[in-house]
């Protein structure tokens, strides 16, 4: 999160981890705030009840990807010193379902889960129990599963890159499915009411 400032060498180590741990307060503090603490919220899209995830991981993306390659093409930040996770396809793919199907059946994400924890939800610490568990089952079974998570390797892949177009185009892209996105759940809402009774529903649940 700080690692481009880290990598300009403007503070050591040391620091680093005393910002990550302020960063991380506030993204939690936010977190819960918005309340994406709370399991009803965070899995209210997939009932069709609730959109609030889908509209703030998207405002996200396009503020984070915007700002980033703006600063880059105004020479204000180094592109290259951002690491980005190498891409392995078909073991991330696998990944994805695995981690979409805990969303579902645990109502949270890792850091959720830990901002639930906070706010004192038991649901929360049993899904952060869940998380250890399950990573030590991979370390355990690692060594069988090695040539399939090591497998159908891409390196450092981007959209742009794949694609074979200018950063723009694909942000451009994403705005306008963003756009569509909003415009369509705008219109959900205003048809099944949905929009009004849930921001009820959310303040019920947020201070329980």
């Amino acid at each position: 999160m700080n690692a481009p400032l880290y990598e300009y060498g403007l503070f050591g180590e040391n620091v680093s981890l005393i910002i990550a741990v302020i960063v991380g307060f506030f993204f939690g503090l936010f977190l819960e705030r918005g309340g994406l603490g709370n399991p009803h919220k965070l899995t209210g899209v997939f009932y069709l009840r609730d959109f609030a995830v889908p509209k703030a991981m998207f405002s996200a993306i396009i503020v984070a990807a915007t700002g980033l390659y703006m600063l880059g093409d105004l020479k204000l930040l180094d592109i290259s010193k951002i690491w980005i996770v190498p891409t392995f396809f078909w073991p991330q793919i696998a990944g994805g379902f695995l981690f979409g199907l805990g969303y579902l059946v645990a109502g949270y994400c890792p850091g959720t889960a830990v901002a639930g924890l906070g706010s004192g939800r038991i649901d929360a610490f049993v899904t952060i129990l869940g998380m250890i568990a399950g990573s030590l089952l991979f370390a355990v079974i690692y060594p069988a599963l090695e040539f399939f998570y090591t497998s159908s390797s891409m390196g450092t892949a981007t959209l742009p890159g794949i694609l074979g177009v200018n950063h723009w185009v694909v942000i451009t892209l994403v705005l306008i499915m963003a756009g569509v996105m909003f415009y369509a759940i705008q219109r959900f809402e205003g048809k099944t009411g949905r929009g009004s009774r849930q921001k009820v529903k959310s303040e019920e649940f947020q201070y329980r």
